[in-house]
């Protein structure tokens, strides 16, 4: 099966769930990233029961705070 990621493709062996396919696409900080299936966005609770299927798009958004002096 062929998914992209952060527009890069990645072959999987069967659908993951999305908590999975964290640890398979190796996610930097698995437990804070904001992760877009098909342009929408997963909540985290869905992480287990959202599935990456062939053809999907996904991508890994990481928020970064910061501050002015």
């Amino acid at each position: 099966m062929k998914v992209t990621v952060n527009g890069e493709p990645l072959e999987i062996e069967e659908p993951l769930s999305v908590k999975d396919f964290l640890v398979v696409a190796k996610a930097e900080q698995p437990e804070y990233v904001t992760v877009q299936l098909n342009g929408e966005f997963v909540d985290h609770s869905g992480f287990e029961t959202t599935t990456v299927q062939d053809g999907d798009t996904v991508e890994f958004l990481y928020f970064m705070g910061g501050g002015a002096k």
